[in-house]
């Protein structure tokens, strides 16, 4: 049996329950990583492979077990070359340093604006090179999402085709080769999913706002941790009150019970097969939509999104395309919806290509196109009862309700008391340490002053006998 070992909050066969995923964040801040997470495992897991979860450790303290336990390390990461993930992305580097086995990295992106300015560089340049030149020493060559990434990557030194290639995101391989969106007929009597996100241009949120009026049977799939919280327990709003964004409880689309927030994959993709539509300004709320056979539009707002959208020819537009006047059905006429379709055999194989350049097995080894075949991974899901996609409140029993509050609060109470405890700790472990440091800093000023005096007589019986 071969072991290996991938970067990811929780396994495909892990059936966390709401409470355990908000206490864990075992989503990694969005639900959309577990898109490219499952992907990953769907195709490691061949037969006679056992593919487990780190649970997004970091700790360089482990590399002895991982050795140990594990034939490789598997990291998939997304936009992780930005300046808030750099503290992880080097404490990644210590871990890997310190592996012998194997460490692959299988997709990984930068952060930054539409239209990046590489030649002025980034902050973190340097925690970039050394992480790469980490991952390098124990595999082949590293795989990127997107052209910009493999561009920024050789203006650091490092060289394309050799050191690191163009994979996209590994959600896109979820199900191999063969990708087939449907035909559909999209009226204003349609059921449509939209996904969205605060952080795109208040233009965009107003375009996507307008396109519930024009499609009103909508189901809106948010991402975020602080949003399934929100959805679960009805509590806190995540901002101030906005027209063109649900933030809090009282908006339409959670009072009216139009919200599902997704626990795994295989119910997602699901949900995603019985709409006409997905669009929005989420990544993978649209490629989930896409690998389900779905029509989806997704509107690019930075290089992140832009790169992966050119590679996989994804059916898009940008936030340039929209304006005040900009319908929702203004744009579905002009799209291709088949678009993906065309580059997806291309793109497949070579990233079946860099999987085995690093030595990986996969489960379409010596698969045709035409032959059917058992998928390790479904048939152990097959014994799982995964868990349903949360409503709101809205849409709960009064008993149901109140069993989720009466589960979670308390959770929330444990987590806040460890929390505090554990500050308190490392407070006093502070105040001990700089009063330890305190003290041999004074030590060694006065240990200085003494050799200082004793050099100033030295110096200065010197120049009295030099006089003489």
């Amino acid at each position: 049996m071969k072991n290996i070992l991938v970067r990811a909050g929780m396994s495909p066969l892990d059936p966390f329950n709401a409470d355990e995923i908000l206490m864990n964040n075992s989503i990694g801040g969005n639900v959309g990583n577990l898109v490219y997470q499952y992907s990953v495992f769907r195709t490691l897991m061949a037969q006679g492979v056992n593919v487990e979860a780190d649970y997004y450790s970091q700790d360089a303290a482990k590399a002895e077990e991982y050795n140990e336990k594990y034939d490789c390390y598997i990291i998939p990461l997304a936009d992780a070359f930005r300046e808030p993930f750099i503290p992880a992305l080097k404490r990644y580097t210590n871990l890997i340093k310190k592996l012998t086995i194997p460490v692959i990295v299988v997709g990984v992106g930068l952060r930054a604006p539409f239209e990046p300015k590489l030649n002025e560089g980034f902050p973190f340049d340097e925690a970039v090179k050394d992480f790469v030149n980490a991952v390098l020493e124990k595999s082949s060559i590293i795989g990127v999402r997107g052209q910009i990434t493999a561009d920024y990557l050789t203006r650091l030194g490092f060289r394309e085709g050799i050191d690191h290639t163009v994979i996209g995101c590994p959600s896109m391989y979820t199900f191999g080769r063969e990708l087939k969106i449907r035909d559909t007929n999209i009226t204003k009597d349609s059921k449509i999913s939209i996904n969205s996100s605060r952080m795109s241009p208040s233009h965009v949120l107003d375009f996507i706002t307008r396109a519930q009026e024009e499609i009103p049977d909508y189901t809106f799939i948010p991402q975020w941790l602080k949003e399934m919280e929100l959805v679960y327990t009805g509590a806190r709003g995540i901002a101030k009150p906005s027209d063109n964004y649900p933030v809090q409880m009282s908006d339409r689309a959670y009072m009216e019970d139009r919200v599902r927030f997704f626990l795994n994959v295989p119910t997602w993709i699901e949900f995603l097969q019985s709409v006409d539509l997905s669009f929005g300004a989420r990544l993978h709320g649209n490629i989930t939509s896409t690998i389900a056979g779905t029509p989806s539009i997704l509107i690019a707002k930075d290089a992140r999104m832009r790169e992966l959208a050119e590679y996989h020819q994804l059916t898009h537009i940008t936030k340039d395309d929209i304006t005040a006047e900009t319908k929702l059905f203004d744009v579905i006429n002009e799209v291709d919806f088949k678009s993906p379709e065309k580059i997806q055999g291309k793109n497949f194989d070579h990233f079946i290509d860099f999987l085995e350049k690093n030595g990986l097995n996969h489960i379409y080894k010596n698969q045709s196109a035409q032959t059917s075949f058992s998928v390790p991974l479904e048939e152990k899901l097959k014994s799982i009862r995964l868990q349903a996609p949360l409503k709101t409140i809205a849409g709960c029993t009064l008993d149901e309700m109140v069993a989720r509050w009466e589960s979670y609060y308390p959770l929330v109470d444990k987590r806040n008391v460890n929390t505090k405890e554990n500050l308190e700790k490392i407070s006093k472990e502070q105040k001990d340490k700089i009063r330890k440091q305190e003290g041999t800093i004074k030590k060694q000023k006065g240990t200085l002053n003494r050799k200082s005096v004793k050099l100033a007589l030295r110096t200065a019986n010197l120049f009295s006998t030099t006089k003489k």
